[in-house]
């Protein structure tokens, strides 16, 4: 019997051979007689093997769709959206799904606004299909996941990969979606960023912790977390360890004894410099979802499963946001061998390797600054954002900290006078000080969009513990060398440190901890006498330890590090989309996305397909919007970030042009704090197929955004 089939004419970002493999995937039957090469020959079939780089075992669950699922943890759209955690049988002794369950409800809750009036259960969540429609009811999925260690035989990478195959994959129109975690998060820590909508697309998830995600080491009592949460002494636990920190020359006993109660988590003290191998960690978890998806749908060849899915013949979209979505720019930088169709990403932080012809300007006219590294523009803030919040044009900012105002007011004002007494800052009087502070982070290219976001952005301790965490990484600290003096360890109501907790983080923190302290009741903690909660230690906010961190960068102690980091934007022809709201108090606009469209544009020139979309009044923190003060005054990025899919898979799987870059003006809900009248699509101009006037330039890496 003769059978016909038809290779449809690939889309300008899909390869002919691609197109081919699609079309013999497309028809089981074929797949025996069908292959990339183009011969008549069948070989013998090629068995699946597990990836090098995976060393432990594989533990592979299957989830019903009802009492557990891939996508809330059998909670369901309602369940996430329940501010209470859900219930622990037994408090001190979590069990593995219980802990899972906690952290697909934690790091859903992070990434997005959990209001109804904000969007959740209308434009987001479980409930709502990729076409924006309510119809998933409580959205639950079944399907199996794969979790594994990726290392290199020592123990001390130990990069957690996770592999979830919705029941409605297609395994002849397979595809991948990667959820990189964001921050320092754990395995899950993509899963409503990038994760939900893979799966709803009935996409494979490849997701990573990308060696930072949310291991800690209980130096007190020598507890470690393992691969799924629960506890082990570290000692017996050995390279099964998430993460066990290495002292040095310490003694764990006297190390004890001085700084009690202190924590060493897998992000500042692995001494691994993790954000090298963010890009080869995200490429490993697409080897090992390409190995899953074999090991699923592949044929058996006796007790075997054969190899169906050939190398880059899978459409796979690399997805994540803030440092996931740096991390998987870096994966389409690295990758030569088409392992990644497409990228999308929100608010990527990415630290560039600039070159001197890439310029930025908004309206015409040239921004203060760009391009510079997280370690740079970070550790200037964390010392001027405390006094910065002072300044008129701050003013009203809304309010993120457990702290009294007329504490956080306090500290603000003996943070203006210390450094003006230094000469860091000018000005007789605290309000010239401040006006002094907000205009050195305005010629350092913050925007003036964020000024309302400066001083939560430090009150939150958003800045304080990205710069803490990030110098010791790039310098390759252990915990025992308390970095610019300062640790991370469990304090008392009035903030000393030392203190024993009544219940133990670790019990938990795989759960709802985000791997960057303060988190799940461990403190950023300034080591002056026995130690204080760093905002409360020294009346100025620690600002001697702030100045250190400033100093490592200044004095090039940081520099090693960060130049292991640096990319090139040059994606190899990818189609790219990048979200970033241009309010971005975090990952500063101009540091980010906008140099990164100018330098890809120089190093590929008419090959490149990266499409920038900046949203005013986007900020970096969308689980912020619930916040009074930011209800009323900016937008969800997450929702762009969702409209960016859904134009890059038009685009691959029909050829739709994706639209150029642009600003999108979004309309504040405005109303009362705390009260904002509820989100509609007024609020959310549609990214325009031709933005006219919006349009953002690039000529020979020279970046215009309109304002």
């Amino acid at each position: 019997m003769a059978l016909a089939f038809e290779v449809k004419p690939a889309p300008p970002s899909v390869s002919p051979v691609r197109a081919l493999l699609a079309a013999c995937l497309s028809m089981a039957v074929m797949l025996t007689g069908c292959h990339s090469g183009g011969s008549e020959s069948n070989p013998p079939p090629q068995a699946n093997v597990l990836p090098a780089f995976i060393t432990s075992a594989v533990n592979t669950q299957s989830y019903d769709g009802n009492s557990d699922d891939l996508l809330t943890a059998g909670l369901g759209k309602t369940g996430l959206a329940s501010a209470t955690a859900p219930a622990i049988a037994n408090p001190a002794q979590p069990t593995a799904a219980e802990l899972r369950r906690l952290a697909i409800w934690s790091n859903y809750r992070a990434l997005v606004d959990m209001t109804a009036n904000g969007g959740y259960g209308r434009f987001w969540g479980p409930n709502i299909d990729v076409n924006g429609n309510d119809t998933l009811g409580e959205g639950k999925i079944t399907g199996k996941e794969y979790l594994a260690f990726a290392d290199d035989g020592s123990g001390t990478q130990n990069v957690s990969m996770l592999v979830q195959i919705p029941a409605s994959f297609n395994p002849n129109q397979p595809c991948i979606v990667t959820a990189t975690s964001s921050g320092s998060r754990g395995v899950y820590g993509a899963i409503s960023a990038a994760g939900e909508w893979g799966l709803k697309r009935g996409c494979a998830v490849a997701y990573t912790d990308k060696g930072s995600g949310n291991g800690a080491h209980e130096l007190s009592t020598n507890r470690i977390t393992l691969i799924d949460g629960t506890l082990q002494d570290a000692t017996a636990a050995g390279k099964a360890s998430l993460f066990t920190a290495n002292l040095g020359n310490s003694n764990l006993t006297t190390f004890n004894s001085q700084f009690p109660n202190r924590y060493a988590f897998k992000h500042a003290h692995s001494q691994q410099n993790p954000e090298k191998d963010w890009g080869t960690d995200t490429l490993e978890a697409i080897q090992f979802a390409y190995w899953a998806l074999n090991d699923s749908y592949g044929a058996l060849n006796g007790s075997t499963r054969t190899v169906r899915y050939a190398s880059g013949s899978i459409t796979t979209i690399a997805a994540s946001v803030s440092n996931g979505g740096g991390a998987s720019l870096a994966a389409a930088e690295q990758d030569t061998s088409g392992l990644i169709t497409a990228v999308v990403v929100g608010e990527p932080q990415i630290n560039l390797r600039l070159s001197p012809l890439v310029a930025v300007a908004q309206g015409g006219v040239p921004v203060a600054a760009f391009g510079k590294p997280l370690a740079d523009y970070t550790t200037l803030a964390n010392m001027l954002q405390p006094c910065a919040a002072l300044a008129p044009a701050a003013a009203g900012a809304p309010y993120l900290s457990a702290l009294p105002l007329a504490t956080t007011n306090s500290i603000r004002t003996a943070r203006c006078a210390t450094m003006a007494a230094a000469g860091v800052i000018t000005g007789g009087d605290v309000t010239t000080q401040a006006v002094n502070a907000l205009a050195l982070l305005h010629q350092y290219g913050y925007q003036t969009d964020s000024d309302l976001l400066q001083a939560p952005m430090w009150d939150s301790q958003a800045v304080p513990a990205v710069a803490v965490t990030y110098a010791n990484a790039y310098i390759k600290a252990s915990v025992a060398d308390n970095l610019c003096n300062f640790s991370f360890g469990t304090t008392n109501a009035a903030g000393t440190a030392g203190v024993t907790p009544a219940v133990s983080p670790m019990l938990t923190v795989f759960g709802t901890g985000n791997g960057v302290p303060p988190t799940n009741g461990v403190n950023l903690v300034y080591n002056v006498g026995a130690g204080a909660d760093h905002r409360l230690a020294t009346a100025d906010g620690s600002y001697a330890g702030a100045f250190c961190l400033r100093a490592l960068w200044t004095n090039n102690s940081l520099s090693p590090g960060v130049e292991a980091i640096r990319v090139n934007a040059n994606l190899h022809g990818k189609p790219a989309i990048i979200v970033q709201g241009r309010a971005d108090a975090l990952v500063p606009i101009n540091h980010a996305s906008r140099p990164y469209l100018g330098l890809n544009q120089l190093n590929e020139g008419g090959a490149s397909k990266l499409s920038l979309y900046e949203v005013t009044n986007g900020q970096h923190f969308d689980a912020f919007l619930g916040v009074a003060g930011f209800d009323t005054r900016f937008v969800p990025v997450h929702y762009y970030n969702l409209q960016a899919l859904n134009l890059m898979w038009s685009h691959l799987m029909n050829g739709t042009p994706l639209p150029p870059s642009q600003v999108i003006h979004t309309v504040p809900r405005g109303g009362t704090p705390g009260a904002a009248p509820p989100l509609t699509t007024a609020n959310l101009p549609a990214i325009a197929a031709s933005p006219g006037a919006n349009a953002i330039t690039v000529v020979n890496g020279a970046v215009n955004v309109p304002n």
